[in-house]
């Protein structure tokens, strides 16, 4: 073999083996957790609505709670307005958790997912709930 081509082959196994790691994951992807929103609170709303709209939340959640929790402990301001005009209570107990009292189903499976561990516990412990 020429110089050339072990070169290639040294370089296509140095790809293999850096990738290797990726290619296993993607072979071994479970689905994304459904959110349960079976809840009582849920259940007995008239119009189900939420502060935000379901793919903001999916996504930025944590910002908006961030954002609740430096406007309430600076600032005071402890009132949101929704999208649609109602005035929500920036508490993730009062306002989040009121709803979504399933944190095992609703919350835990997604972060489980993820990988990621919130620090919303370390202060909001609900595991009683």
């Amino acid at each position: 073999m020429y110089k050339g081509g072990r070169i290639i082959a040294f370089a296509a196994l140095f790809c293999l083996a850096v990738l290797s790691p990726f290619i296993v994951n993607l072979a071994n992807a479970a689905p994304a957790p459904e959110a349960s929103l079976d809840t009582p609170a849920i259940n007995a709303l008239s119009q189900k609505e939420c502060v935000a709209d379901a793919a903001y939340m999916r996504d930025s959640h944590m910002q908006l709670l961030d954002e609740w929790r430096n406007d309430v402990v600076r600032t005071g301001s402890r009132e949101c307005e929704g999208a649609s005009g109602q005035v929500y209570e920036k508490s993730l107990d009062g306002t989040c958790l009121e709803c979504h009292s399933n944190r095992e189903e609703f919350c835990d499976s997604c972060h489980d997912y993820a990988g990621v561990q919130p620090y919303c516990w370390e202060c909001h412990d609900t595991a009683a709930s």
